[in-house]
This record gives structure tokens, C-alpha cells and sequence, in this order.
């Protein structure tokens, strides 16, 4: 049995490595994926605005459906955090440097990034880790190379699905099996 766990912003941003504006359909990866083993569980983790607009409630609603339908992707989804944005760091000077909005320079620079997401990887595929004999990640984050190795000592199969940008190469020297998406793009592309 396999638990396939993917971090969406991952692969979302992993996809344009294909080509501008490719972007690939989930329940096209999943079918692509079970071709030599069918996925117990697959869980979606990702961040999202509070709240969320109609397309995204859509989108995860299409994500949990279930074949024939949609892939049947168990959805977790995660606040933004807001972290200030008004310092940046230049790699040639290696100085630190201010950052204004163009338009009113008293306006706040804020960036926001993910939370929560490897460690939501993380204690899923240890909840679990009974129930499956192989955990099939879409993740590239070099954080997870604890879990990862952690499991591999206690006899789980590890399997990378994941595109050719981003993917860590500690991840990529410890897995079992790598499926590279950019070798069968074309089958897994979204309709247009």
C-alpha cells in the first residue's frame, strides 16, 4: 500500500519548469502514478488565504471528489504567515537593504509564506506509517530528509513524485524510486 503525500505549493510551482503556462491535472498524475500500484491514501497540503475565494473552494472541493470524477485527494489546508518584507539581502554587496513601496513609501511591506506544511507531512506519514509499505512524496524540502530516513530505517519504501526543479538532491539519494512528472508531462497536462 502506498501514502502519497504532496505539498501543492510544491508542485504548483515545480510545474512551470515544463514549459510557460504548463500545468498539470491531478487526477491525470494520480491515475499516471497507479499504473503499477494503486495509492491507499493521498493527502494535499497547502496554504491558503482566510478566506478563500470561490475558485479555491472549487478546486478542493473537485480535489476530494472521488473517481470517476475527481482524484479523491484528502485536503489540509493551512494559514499564511505574514512575515515583513520591509529588508532584503544582497548577495553581491552582502548588505542588507531597505525595500518601499513604490507608490507610498509609509506603506508596510509584507511577504507571505507557508506554515505548517512539513511538519503536517511529517506527522502524517508517521500517524500512519502502519497502514502503508510505502510513502510516495511530492515534496522537493530537504527539511523532511529526518522523516524520510527515519522511515527508510524502519523498512518503508520511499518514492519521490516530483518535477525536475526543486527537488533536493538529499531527498533524491535516499529514495527508492523517482518519478520525474517533466518524463510524461504530456499525459498528465491539464485540458485546456
Amino acid at each position: 500500500m502506498r501514502l502519497w503525500l504532496i505539498d501543492a505549493g510544491y508542485l504548483f510551482n515545480a510545474q512551470r519548469c515544463v514549459a510557460p503556462g504548463y500545468h498539470f491535472d491531478y487526477l491525470k498524475l494520480r491515475n499516471k502514478l497507479e499504473e503499477q500500484e494503486p495509492v491507499w491514501r493521498a493527502y494535499y497540503l497547502n496554504s491558503s488565504r482566510n478566506p478563500s475565494t470561490d475558485a479555491q473552494d472549487s478546486f478542493h472541493t473537485w480535489l476530494r471528489s472521488a473517481p470517476p470524477r475527481g482524484p479523491q485527494i484528502i485536503t489540509k489546508l493551512y494559514g499564511l504567515k505574514q512575515v515583513g518584507a520591509d529588508r532584503a539581502y544582497c548577495e553581491q554587496c552582502h548588505a542588507k537593504v531597505g525595500l518601499r513601496c513604490p507608490n507610498d513609501p509609509t506603506h508596510s511591506i509584507i511577504n507571505e509564506q507557508q506554515k505548517g506544511i512539513d511538519v503536517g507531512i511529517a506527522t502524517l506519514s508517521l500517524i500512519h506509517r502502519e497502514k502503508y509499505d510505502t510513502l510516495l512524496l511530492s515534496s522537493g524540502d530537504g527539511d523532511l530528509l529526518d522523516m524520510v530516513e527515519f522511515l527508510s530505517e524502519q523498512g518503508k519504501r520511499i518514492e519521490l513524485a516530483v518535477f525536475t526543479d526543486g527537488v533536493s538532491t538529499e531527498l533524491q539519494a535516499r529514495a527508492d524510486d523517482v518519478f520525474w512528472i517533466n518524463d510524461f508531462a504530456e499525459e498528465v497536462q491539464r485540458d485546456k
